[in-house]
């Protein structure tokens, strides 16, 4: 008898292990919505960073990473929350990759990650009240605020001679953010704004919306939406009645679907999405290109591999997967002091991180978190050329 129980509680503790060896991070990302096209490569992105961890075999001494997906539709707040309280609750992960969006971001980390001390790492989340989230540490983003996004797309838009714009935003906390930022802006260097409206998205028709717009005098409309949503069709509806001759975007509206749906008369239109060029992103190219992702090819790409690359780290320092433990090494491995890893250096951080040594995670965006979660981040300026966005400078 005695050695039946014996057997039983090997067994257990065999399952117990054997079930320690596999860490689950939530990835949640707006698969299905207004972004669904911009999604998967920024979570196939992230999951570069799982695939370089595992084969690695470093991780707690040979432990694996699995991601499980979930859906958070980017704009249905009770959707985010449902996923990820599956994620936290049923799947126990131990952190979340994610949400996308703003608004499914706040209901994600003020409903479930805070409350359950899970931290959670948004690759695109940039409304400027995230900043101010009562997050108790738990929450940080790898993409920069729109508060910067805002002045820096003002300071484009006077540097090509426009004076005077329309603006329509989705109707939510990161079309209203950045609108507030860009209008503060603009109109601090002088610009003149002669319509500020927010449109919904998911409607068939924007002729009305583009009607009022036009109406209010300026030839130059600024779209701040979605690019498989409300801003495409605001920008469809504004060629087809011919209202503007110039169009400007921000992050959300950079994508191949836009130029794949009006191609070249578009061209000219410009605007702002995150990045920068370094050593870290010339490695995180030549990564993503190994891995069949065009690391260049749309926004939030290169932010996503980091936010995954910083959890796994974090779990190495922590010598733990402990949601706690984990959320204290934050800080330590993703800022300086310590030895500077870029993306794809992943093996020699955990490495180092193995033998009790320091890292300062640069990745492939230049991380250095301040003590609201948010980096400081940098923008390249994009303008649609041959039905094609290009970079054309960086900021």
């Amino acid at each position: 008898m005695k050695k039946l129980l014996l057997a039983a509680l090997i067994a257990g503790l065999s399952s117990t292990a054997s079930a320690e060896d596999t860490i689950k991070v939530g990835v949640l990302q707006g698969f299905t919505g207004p972004i669904e096209s911009l999604t998967p490569d920024m979570a196939a992105s992230a999951e570069i960073a799982i695939k370089e961890v595992n084969e690695s075999g470093l991780l707690l001494e040979g432990a694996t990473l699995e991601g499980v997906r979930a859906d958070s539709t980017c704009v249905d707040a009770s959707a985010a929350t449902a996923a990820a309280e599956r994620l936290v609750n049923a799947e126990k992960v131990a952190a979340i990759y994610g949400a996308s969006c703003s608004g499914a971001t706040t209901a994600v980390a003020n409903n479930v990650s805070v409350p359950n001390g899970v931290v959670t790492i948004s690759p695109s989340a940039t409304s400027p009240a995230l900043t101010e989230l009562e997050d108790k540490g738990f929450f940080f983003r790898t993409a920069p605020s729109d508060a910067r996004q805002g002045q820096v797309l003002a300071d484009i838009t006077k540097e090509r001679g426009i004076d005077s714009v329309a603006i329509t935003y989705t109707n939510n906390d990161y079309g209203k953010g950045l609108s507030d930022s860009f209008s503060t802006a603009f109109e601090a260097l002088g610009g003149e704004i002669v319509m500020n409206a927010s449109h919904e998205d998911g409607k068939a028709d924007y002729s009305a919306e583009v009607a009022s717009l036009s109406a209010a005098g300026a030839d130059t409309l600024v779209v701040l939406g979605y690019v498989d949503q409300g801003g495409k069709g605001v920008m469809q509806s504004a060629l087809d009645t011919g209202a503007f001759s110039q169009f400007i975007v921000a992050d959300g509206m950079v994508g191949d679907a836009l130029t794949e749906a009006m191609g070249d008369n578009v061209d000219g239109t410009f605007g702002t999405t995150p990045g920068g060029e370094n050593e870290g992103t010339e490695k995180w190219l030549a990564l993503a290109e190994e891995h069949g992702v065009d690391g260049d090819g749309g926004p939030y790409r290169a932010e996503s591999y980091d936010a995954m690359a910083l959890i796994a780290l974090a779990i190495q320092a922590a010598g733990s997967a402990d949601r706690a433990a984990m959320q204290e090494k934050m800080l330590e491995v993703a800022n300086a002091p310590g030895e500077k890893i870029l993306a794809g250096e992943l093996t020699k951080g955990l490495e180092i991180l193995q033998k009790g040594g320091d890292i300062d995670y640069v990745g492939a965006t230049q991380i250095e978190f301040d003590d609201n979660g948010d980096v400081p981040g940098s923008y390249r300026e994009v303008e649609i050329k041959d039905g094609q966005f290009e970079t054309m400078k960086l900021h």
